[in-house]
């Protein structure tokens, strides 16, 4: 049995562990971000909405 390559193989598993755990923290912090954003988007028309109620609530349609 090979020792220094199974050491080897060991800490290459994780360095790529600690690596993925990385990036995927960072994926979920920019995903939590662009929430925060898409809330706020929401929260802003809606506000719209309730400033200007008659700005797109009618339309007419003519066939």
């Amino acid at each position: 049995m090979d020792i220094a390559g199974l050491a080897t193989a060991l800490s290459t598993v994780d360095v790529q562990t600690k690596v993925s755990t990385a990036v995927l923290g960072k994926a979920m912090d920019m995903n939590e971000t662009l929430g925060a954003g898409l809330v706020q988007m929401i929260d802003s028309a809606a506000m719209e909405n309730s400033v200007t109620p008659w700005i797109g609530s009618n339309f007419d349609v003519t066939v």
